[in-house]
């Protein structure tokens, strides 16, 4: 039976799905975009390779963006230092144990294009999602979220829709973005076709509509979206670009100046959690939420991005509260 998805936080979200993956029986499926093992993913690491040893079905994928932002290079064609190696010996270990590994993003010329941004956890029938978070030490410190829920066929789904991005990848082709679910919870997925993204443009068409607008996101949202929030009654939480480093810095500096938008964040964490909650004429709320940035440079380039796109009080309570206790 399906349960209503949960908000949890990112070390939370580590501790719980390891406890997960060591009781796993028939699958486990990971995709992120940064996937390391250090402080915070050795023992979900481990607990993978115990998993597949015991004949559980475990297939992870990471981006090739991991050796890029190790790197701090833009060309992600030498994989040289240590950490990148740590990588390497990662992807090594898993495959000896019996698991699926697979680094995608290898045919993208420069580190921002053909990019998977997708975050997801299937065990067995749980499924973590829709939300930031990605597996390595900086990540779990991030002001950031997922959701999981219980939900075999939304499991079943999912892990189909990894098998798809791994061919896809393989093939170095990408996909028309797609929706699947009901109009209460419907899953949003962008398969990387460039200038295609049916979350950016679901976005924009509850922000044309909604008398107020709250957007939580890494970056300042740009585009047709930015617009629209201009038109309407809007509260924008983003990193400024001046508490980042160096790639981030240029990225929002960037948004800031062709959007003219400022952002009303000024804790001292790093916000990396995706979500806008739209409030209707009449009252009714909408949220957005997942891995998606809201930005329409992601767009341009082809990212692959999942979200849901919900009407569900509980979980669009939840993103309030996080709002409140983590955000504002």
């Amino acid at each position: 039976m399906a349960t209503t998805p949960q908000l949890i936080l990112p070390k939370a979200y580590i501790a719980e799905a390891t406890k997960k993956i060591k009781m796993a029986s028939k699958r486990v499926y990971v995709m992120a975009m940064m996937f390391v093992e250090d402080g915070a993913t050795d023992g979900l690491i481990q607990a993978l390779c115990d998993a597949a040893e015991r004949g559980v079905e475990v297939n992870v994928c990471g981006d090739t963006f991991t050796y890029t932002d190790l790197q701090g290079s833009y060309v992600p064609t030498t994989y040289r230092n240590k950490r990148v190696r740590d990588a390497n010996a990662v992807q090594k270990k898993l495959k000896k144990s019996g698991a699926d590994f697979h680094w995608l993003g290898r045919f993208s010329i420069v580190a921002f294009s053909g990019r998977t941004h997708i975050k997801w956890c299937i065990v067995d029938d749980t499924v973590y999602s829709f939300g930031g978070v990605n597996l390595d030490q900086a990540s779990v410190e991030y002001t950031d979220y997922m959701f999981v829920t219980e939900n075999e066929p939304l499991a079943s789904r999912i892990c189909d829709e990894h098998k798809r991005v791994i061919a896809a990848d393989a093939a170095n082709h990408s996909y028309r973005s797609h929706q699947f679910g009901d109009e209460d919870n419907m899953v949003l997925l962008d398969g990387g076709f460039v200038g295609d993204s049916i979350i950016y443009r679901r976005a924009c068409y509850w922000a044309a509509q909604a008398k107020s607008v709250l957007l939580v996101s890494q970056y300042c949202p740009t585009g047709k979206l930015s617009r629209l929030l201009k038109k309407t009654n809007s509260r924008l939480y983003f990193n400024h670009w001046t508490t980042t480093g160096l790639l981030n810095r240029l990225v929002i500096r960037l948004g800031m100046s062709l959007s003219g938008q400022v952002t009303a964040y000024h804790r001292r964490s790093y916000l990396h959690a995706k979500f806008i909650i739209f409030t209707m004429p009449d009252g009714k709320k909408v949220a957005i939420t997942g891995s998606h940035n809201f930005v329409y440079g992601g767009v341009l380039i082809g990212t692959r991005e999942v979200a849901l796109e919900t009407t569900n009080k509980t979980v669009i309570k939840q993103l309030e509260t996080f709002f409140k206790e983590h955000v504002h």
